[in-house]
């Protein structure tokens, strides 16, 4: 068993180059996120777009969850020219930065009233490529150190994703606030020329796994590429493998639906667009990051399997806040306390979660095992999340938190059943 770290030792690992470059590719990865979610929520909502219609839009976010159809493909293929120049991982964040952009500027183009099936198409476009971005950060980001510092990696991935959301959330409502939505839109696809610029001046880890498809017959490429990365977990899981991944699918689900009606809640509340700017994005940025640097001090003291569960039980719990939050009248300061422990939760179970997720990939199918595992972690909660308007138009916003949080009991239990299982088997070892 590992030595455990004293807490002064569990914080140092934030001076660690490596962990620190991991803000500038969380702010790359999280841009394109809240602009095809609740941003474009409140955008839709702003537009007079009846709720039903947005909490379907919520299902353009199922494109993240099914990129483990095409990670193989950024796994393995090299790319004419950008490849020889950047790398693996870097040419494919480098292509799917622009097609980011120009899906943004096609979003920014359009009218939501009369071409809402173009919005919805040009969103499709910018979750594809923003979906093709997140499996080759997470494969750089796994390649570039070892499991002890995935905490730590992860926290400040979070970091520069929050940054990227305040820039994404806040940034958005302030100028969709003084000017429009449109120029919103084109704003953003702008700020992503700083990820642009962030790939192009980043250093490849060592890239000892993508090797060009041309190498071996054409069998062999399936298997190596498709086949080998699932066999390879199954393997050294076993049956349980089965169990990890029902964990998985199911750990975000809770916080994923909240979120879905997060925005148009706080505007259905009386609260205005700048209100929700100053608390929800940028008063809530702060506690988020609180939350992850703390899961990552955690992984490093404790492991993963314990901080895990807290994480689990702390996300559900804090939707009840918010049902608490629908019974009153509208008050900033309450408005702050709930999104307060809202993020500084959701920090720290993601942190530790994807700190979990990395341990159980393998360095020779880093894109395409992380995948399968961050798309099971979306697809369901998005799928579940798509009903939210529904819920909410026919049983109110309290019963629909209260909802929310109840799903994340199946969650809290696997983990226990888990821990208990890993510690077991190390007793017999």
């Amino acid at each position: 068993m590992a030595e455990k770290k004293t807490w002064r030792g569990s914080f140092l690992v934030y001076t660690q180059p490596k962990v620190l470059s991991m803000i500038a590719l969380g702010f790359s990865a999280g841009l394109p996120y809240l602009l095809i979610f609740s941003t474009l929520s409140a955008w839709l909502r702003d537009e007079g777009i009846e709720r039903s219609v947005i909490g379907f839009f919520s299902w353009i976010g199922a494109t993240y969850s099914i990129k483990i159809l095409w990670s193989p493909i950024v796994d393995k293929v090299h790319l004419p020219i950008l490849t020889r120049f950047l790398g693996q991982r870097r040419s494919w964040m480098l292509l799917a930065q622009i097609g980011i952009i120009s899906g943004l500027c096609g979003m920014a183009s359009v009218d939501t009233h009369t071409e809402l099936v173009t919005i919805a198409g040009y969103a499709i476009l910018v979750a594809f490529c923003s979906a093709t971005q997140d499996v080759t950060i997470d494969a750089f980001r796994i390649e570039s150190t070892v499991t002890e510092y995935q905490g730590a990696m992860a926290a400040m991935y979070v970091l520069g994703y929050r940054l990227a959301l305040l820039v994404a959330g806040a940034g958005s409502f302030y100028i969709a606030e003084f000017f429009d939505w449109h120029t919103a839109y084109f704003v953003m696809a702008a700020a992503m020329s700083f990820g642009v610029m962030t790939t192009l001046l980043l250093n490849s880890p060592v890239e000892n796994v993508a090797v060009s498809l041309s190498k071996s017959t054409f069998l062999n490429q399936i298997r190596d590429a498709i086949i080998h990365p699932f066999t390879d977990f199954f393997t050294r899981q076993g049956n349980f493998g089965w169990i990890i991944l029902l964990l998985i699918s199911i750990y975000k689900m809770s916080d994923v639906t909240m979120g879905v009606m997060a925005n148009p809640f706080y505007l259905d509340l009386g609260f205005n667009k700048t209100d929700i700017a100053e608390i929800s994005k940028i008063f809530g940025f702060f506690m988020t990051i609180a939350g992850a640097a703390l899961g990552g001090v955690f992984v490093v003291r404790y492991g993963v399997m314990r901080p895990l569960l807290a994480g689990a039980i702390v996300t559900a719990s804090t939707n009840l806040l918010f049902a608490a939050l629908a019974n009153t009248k509208p008050d900033l300061a309450l408005l702050a306390a709930v999104i307060s422990a809202d993020n500084l939760s959701g920090g720290f179970a993601t942190a530790v979660f994807i700190a979990y997720l990395s341990g159980l990939t393998s360095s020779s199918h880093t894109a395409t095992q992380y995948a399968l595992f961050s798309s099971l972690m979306t697809f369901p909660a998005q799928l579940v999340g798509g009903f939210s308007g529904i819920i909410v138009d026919h049983f109110g916003y309290i019963n629909f938190f209260i909802y929310a949080s109840l799903i994340g009991l199946p969650a809290i239990f696997l983990v226990v059943w888990l821990w208990h299982r890993e510690r077991a088997y190390r007793l017999h070892l």
